[in-house]
């Protein structure tokens, strides 16, 4: 039964609760379906799909740390035409009530549009996620990300905005000096909102082999971990901005969905967590009202608009 205190509106987005799985960590939703119904969560955010298949990096590519994890997959995915005539389908069967948000990446300006034009105008698309920040593969540009120099970012950006058949909202990384300047030039681009904050870098070595943990050498670190970081930077770019966030970075508890929302954050993404405990998104959907309820919050829409005027003056 869905609790209409947990609804949010975004762009393009008509959710029933904040609860957003994160991409990279729910699949396509297919092998969590197997466990609890899906229609329960606000919303998937499904793996990145770039312009043709991708078999990702070599292996090992997954490492623990504490209060977290490192990845380095490097966006395996079956490639667009694949995901529509494959993927997207099976969703609109299943969910067909259920918001997609699809993940769209690449390694140029061209193919940031050729997806985006593609993906977004299949019916069961609500919204785009931008992915200009992962941290796995090499993009060229010296070692950057194109998520790491405004220009580049705004590039990308309008590339995908122009095409685009649904709102887009852009996937920022933590990697920069000043993650303002990356969101203004987002901002300017047309992006709808923003979904952050993608991984940090990490390594971990092996005491055996004296050699990095994972094959790429480098991989995104994810995870509990990662929270404050998040927390911090949500808030950073809340302040010069009005476009709405959807917040990611160890969130593991309806405590942290409203901190995350105090933060700045309008929906909330649960990456990592799910690798855990995978049953984390709908055990706090269910938590949600009470948490709610023990800190005198009637409903999320009135909290997050009060959140945000406290942030924006």
């Amino acid at each position: 039964m869905t609790n209409t205190r947990l609804a949010i509106k975004l762009p393009g987005l008509d959710l029933k609760n904040p609860i957003i799985p994160a991409s990279g960590c729910f699949g396509f939703g297919q092998e969590y379906a197997k466990y609890y119904d899906i229609n329960r969560l606000g919303s998937i955010m499904i793996k990145a799909t770039t312009a043709e298949m991708r078999f990702g990096n070599p292996t090992p590519r997954v490492a623990e740390t504490p209060s977290g994890m490192l990845n380095a997959i490097g966006l395996q995915n079956p490639g667009v035409d694949a995901v529509i005539a494959e993927k997207l389908p099976w969703l609109a069967e299943h969910c067909p009530d259920l918001p997609i948000i699809a993940n769209v990446a690449g390694f140029s300006n061209a193919e940031y549009a050729l997806v985006t034009e593609k993906i977004s105008k299949v019916k069961n698309v609500s919204a785009i996620e931008l992915n200009i920040s992962c941290p796995n593969v090499d993009h060229g540009n010296n070692g950057l990300l194109i998520g790491q120099v405004p220009e580049l970012a705004y590039d990308a950006v309008k590339a995908a905005v122009s095409v685009s058949s649904v709102p887009v909202y852009v996937k920022l990384t933590p990697s920069v000096a000043d993650i303002t300047t990356i969101a203004k030039a987002v901002e300017d681009a047309g992006a709808t909102g923003f979904t952050m904050i993608n991984t940090l870098v990490g390594m971990r070595f092996s005491l055996q082999t004296r050699q990095p943990i994972i094959a790429n050498g480098t991989g995104g670190m994810s995870g509990p971990a990662i929270f404050p970081v998040a927390l911090k930077l949500i808030r950073q770019v809340a302040q010069v901005s009005n476009l709405p966030i959807i917040g990611m970075g160890g969130v593991d508890s309806a405590e942290d969905v409203l901190e995350m929302i105090i933060a700045g954050a309008s929906a909330i993404g649960i990456g990592t967590a799910n690798f855990t405990d995978p049953f984390i998104c709908p055990k706090i959907i269910e938590t949600l009202p009470e948490v709610m309820d023990k800190y005198g919050i009637t409903d999320l829409e009135t909290f997050i608009r009060e959140c945000q005027e406290a942030i924006r003056g």
